[in-house]
Formats: structure tokens, C-alpha cells, sequence
């Protein structure tokens, strides 16, 4: 990816950070006491994470680590934006948590050792990269056969769609091509990071690009932020009719499949 985008998603997180902006929110102390059901509603981790090593990958903040912590894992954050891995520390050394945090882009895992990790918790954000593909390899790479990848992506029709309704409704306005950044949004637009540079992949590039990695896909959810009776244009609004996100529940296979099979 061109270095001036890495520069201006790394910026523009660290900035977020300092000023406590969107998406920078650390753990609430209340969650502490029962992390599970706040960091894996859905139930995909089985037999809990005491005494797992988990990564949580492009998750900085002070969120899933704490989470995972709380829950008894030995836990590695990554994030390539100082700021948010400062949030982590500043969370960690308040509760009395143990978090190893690392400054790592997500497609280039410097150092990390393979096949050393049992769950990988990931977070929106393969959005900021121009392919996914080198994503998941590494997370495959560091995956230990048979380790839990949870991950969640903006819907592709969503970064699409228009920001508010058209006459006809929410249309599409965007391309569906990968490695091309999306035109800017002026505003604060609760689906997109309007000072971020921000790319689509096609579901054929997530999901599929799992398969290739080395995954077998096991679950598959849209989590549900919809309301049809908000104001219209309203990111509450929007979501009832595009989903904006896809959490997807993948297991690392033995050694990665030539075409890859789902499934769901």
C-alpha cells in the first residue's frame, strides 16, 4: 500500500486516541467480572480462554485485551497506531491485567512467532488495507491447526451505498474494487472514518480469502444495528436497510486449501 495512506490511518487513529474520539473506548470495569458474553456473544469460543494465548489484532484501545485478560488469556495486542496500543497499557496497569502490546502493522507480523496462537480476536479495521489477502496469511501464520480466527469487516455493499437516501432510497454509488481507496465523505458518517482512507473488498475477497488462507468458515452473522422508524440518513436508519457490518467465525485447517471450501 502506498506509505502516504499507512500515514494517514496511523495519524489520524493516534489523534483519535488522544482526543478520546469514536471506535477509542476502553473496557468497562463492570465487564471485567463477566468478560465472555461481552467479547464473544455469540458463543464461538469454545470452553472459555483461561490459560489460551490470544491475539487480538488491529484492536487497540483497551478493549479486547482487557476482555481477554479479564477472562484468563495470556494475550498479545496489535495495533499499528501508538496511541491506541497506549490506551492498552494505561487500561491494563489500572486493573491489574497482563497485556503484551506490539506496534506491528496487521499484514506484517515482525517477530511474532507461528503457529503460537489459539484464538486471534480482530476487530473492524481490514477496511484501512488495500488487500486482505496478506492479512490473513499472517493470521494463519501465527495460528496454531484448529485455533478460533473471529473477525468482523465492514459490509462491502456498505461502504457502497450513499451516505443518506436517495429518491430511490440507499444506492449504490461506489465500485466494488478492491486496492482502491473510496472517494472521501465530508462529515462524520458513522459507517466510514471520514479522515481515514478506507477500501472495499468483495465478500469473494473475505470470505474466500479466508478458505485460500488456510481457514474453514464455521459461522457467519451481520450484527443487527437497525432502526426502520429513525431519522432517515441517521446510521441507525441506514443499518435497517445495509447491514454495515459481517462477523465471520473462521478455524485454521492443517494446511491452506488450493481453492477452498466454506463452510457455513
Amino acid at each position: 500500500m502506498n506509505r502516504k495512506y499507512e500515514v494517514i490511518n496511523r495519524d489520524a487513529w493516534d489523534e483519535r486516541a488522544r482526543g478520546g474520539g469514536r471506535h477509542t473506548r476502553t473496557v468497562k470495569p463492570e465487564h471485567l467480572s463477566n468478560p465472555l458474553p461481552i467479547l464473544d456473544p455469540e458463543g464461538w469460543i469454545e470452553g472459555g480462554l483461561r490459560g489460551r494465548r490470544v491475539l487480538c489484532l488491529a484492536a487497540g484501545g483497551g478493549l479486547q485485551s482487557a476482555l481477554c485478560a479479564a477472562a484468563g488469556a495470556e494475550v498479545t495486542v496489535v495495533d499499528v497506531s501508538r496511541g491506541m496500543l497506549d490506551r492498552d497499557e494505561s487500561v491494563a496497569r489500572e486493573h491489574g491485567l497482563r497485556v503484551r502490546v506490539l506496534e506491528l502493522d496487521m499484514r506484517r507480523l515482525v517477530g511474532v512467532e507461528s503457529g503460537c496462537y489459539d484464538v486471534v480476536i480482530h476487530p473492524v479495521s481490514t477496511c484501512y488495507v488495500p488487500e486482505v489477502e496478506p492479512v490473513f496469511c499472517e493470521v494463519a501464520r501465527v495460528m496454531r491447526t484448529g485455533g478460533v480466527y473471529i473477525s468482523q469487516h465492514k459490509q462491502p455493499g456498505s461502504q457502497q451505498a450513499s451516505a443518506r437516501p436517495l429518491a430511490e432510497g440507499y444506492v449504490l454509488v461506489e465500485p466494488c474494487v478492491s486496492a482502491r481507496p473510496l472517494a472521501p465523505l465530508i462529515g462524520e458518517w458513522r459507517h466510514r472514518e471520514s479522515e481515514m482512507t478506507e477500501f472495499v473488498h468483495p465478500l469473494e475477497r473475505l470470505i474466500g480469502g479466508l478458505c485460500r488462507a488456510g481457514f474453514v468458515v464455521e459461522d457467519l452473522v451481520e450484527p443487527f444495528h437497525g432502526d426502520t422508524q429513525a431519522v432517515a440518513g441517521s446510521f441507525e436508519h441506514r443499518s435497517a436497510f445495509v447491514p454495515p457490518f459481517v462477523k465471520i467465525k473462521a478455524r485454521r485447517r492443517s494446511e491452506p486449501s488450493e481453492r477452498g471450501r466454506i463452510f457455513v
